[in-house]
């Protein structure tokens, strides 16, 4: 329709928007400051200009607009041997087409002021031509004769924020296409907006949508940080261990892989809404975790750990799927509403659907293999307590761990520091650490052997 639309000459700007919900502010929304008033708008127009290519981005607009007249007074040598100046000849016109406050007095609960003016009728197209001025010396003279008088087109209102004038460039930007969109966010950062500070010398900045989402995203980091940190203090609590938290909540970033895949499949960009959701799944998503933990821990006292897990997952199946599906049934008629009022609530029930109904199978499935590789890696550690308790084999994992300090930094720490060749560098240093292992793996025996045989009864 925009670009259908035919332009009358006398049109400065014609804009379409459409209906856009949550959070306000545009999608393209730059503050130009730092110069002078014309530059400003002729870095707008830059800017609209730069933009208005591109099919997805309609309304462009700035809040400089030409709507009234200026008169640029210029003194002429007459006017200037006459004493004439220009603050005063301005402050006598304003004073005659505006009028002037002669006196002030109370009129019952307010106060009432006299003012003189030139009659309207003498305010006629010639006004400036036939006007008469004192000089200094009390002589009259056509205003005409002292000044010389140019109309331009100027602004009525010039905003300023920090003492600096200030211009708004506002434009929608169409997200059916959220790599496009992004295209064209970065395109503009990147290589409009600077061209358009160097040309007319004035500095930019990001306003309103960008600039609320750049605040919420900074809120919302403290906030999901501090929820997670509650959560696990919460959870060491209960089950008076420092690991078991971190199996619990291990399914929260799965949680998250479900949420961008229900993004992709109702084509809806990830939007502020989407990270509420994301922390309101983070305390959800890990009440089903909870329950499968507390009943592997409880089956584990009596029997073991692996037929625990095995005997838990079956018996809580039904319960974790039914608190699964009860949420997500509850939340699933929001999807369907094509209310306006609705449409913005879309995101954080597309989050909090899609997370907690890939969570369940990850619930199922990642929490039980977690608990027996924590199993795994306890035994594990305490035979390298064991280890450090001999002294012949406590100089060996030293040694080996020195090694793989020094291959570690001898490799991919280096290509981390410099940020080149990092793939070589992993294969590099998987290679050396294996080499340790084996090496540590071959030297154990032996120095547990030789340490039995120092200890056996016939041992002189």
């Amino acid at each position: 329709m925009q670009r259908l639309t035919p332009r009358h000459p006398m049109l400065e700007e014609l804009s379409f928007r459409g209906f856009r919900g949550g959070p306000g502010g545009d999608g393209i929304s730059v503050q130009f400051s730092g110069a002078d008033v014309d530059s400003l708008k002729a870095a707008a127009e830059a800017l609209k200009t730069a933009m208005a290519v591109y099919p997805e981005v309609s309304a462009l607009e700035d809040n400089l607009a030409y709507d009234k007249e200026e008169l640029i007074l210029e003194l002429t040598p007459q006017g200037q041997a006459l004493g004439f100046t220009i603050d005063g000849l301005g402050r006598e016109l304003r004073q005659r087409m505006n009028g002037l406050e002669a006196a002030s007095f109370p009129d019952g609960p307010r106060n009432a002021t006299i003012r003189v003016q030139v009659p309207k009728s003498e305010l006629a197209d010639d006004f400036v031509e036939s006007m008469q001025l004192r000089t200094p010396k009390g002589e009259w003279v056509m205003l005409s004769d002292v000044v010389h008088v140019s109309i331009r087109s100027g602004f009525t209102t010039v905003r300023r924020e920090d003492g600096l004038r200030l211009v708004s460039v506002t434009g929608e930007l169409s997200e059916d296409n959220p790599e496009r969109a992004t295209e064209i966010t970065d395109e503009m950062l990147t290589v409009i907006l600077p061209r358009i500070s160097e040309d007319y010398g004035v500095t930019w900045r990001r306003s309103g949508l960008a600039q609320q989402q750049d605040e919420f995203f900074g809120d919302a980091v403290m906030a999901l940080i501090f929820c997670l940190v509650g959560i696990y203090i919460a959870l060491a609590w209960i089950f008076s261990s420092w690991t078991r938290p971190i199996v619990v909540m291990a399914v929260i970033p799965f949680g998250l892989i479900g949420a961008i895949w229900g993004h992709y499949l109702w084509g809806m960009p990830m939007s502020m809404f989407s990270v509420v959701g994301l922390i309101g799944m983070s305390g959800i998503i890990i009440n089903d975790s909870i329950v499968l933990v507390s009943t592997v821990d409880e089956y584990a006292e009596k029997r073991g750990l692996v037929p625990a897990i095995i005997d838990a997952v079956s018996d809580r199946l039904r319960p974790v799927f039914l608190t699964t599906a009860t949420t997500v049934l509850g939340l699933a008629p929001v999807l369907y509403a094509n209310s306006n009022a609705a449409l913005f609530l879309k995101p954080t029930v597309i989050t909090l659907c899609y997370g907690l109904g890939f969570g369940l199978v990850i619930v199922l499935v990642l929490v039980p293999a977690l608990l027996a590789a924590q199993q795994d890696f306890a035994r594990h550690f305490r035979a390298l307590r064991r280890g450090f308790g001999a002294p012949r084999l406590r100089v060996a994992l030293g040694v080996a761990a020195l090694a793989l300090v020094a291959a570690f930094a001898a490799t991919l720490g280096r290509a981390i520091w410099l940020d080149a060749g990092v793939a070589l560098a992993l294969g590099q240093f998987a290679v050396a650490a294996l080499a340790v292992v084996v090496l540590v793996t071959l030297f154990a025996p032996l120095a547990l052997r030789r340490k039995r045989r120092q200890v056996s009864p016939g041992n002189p």
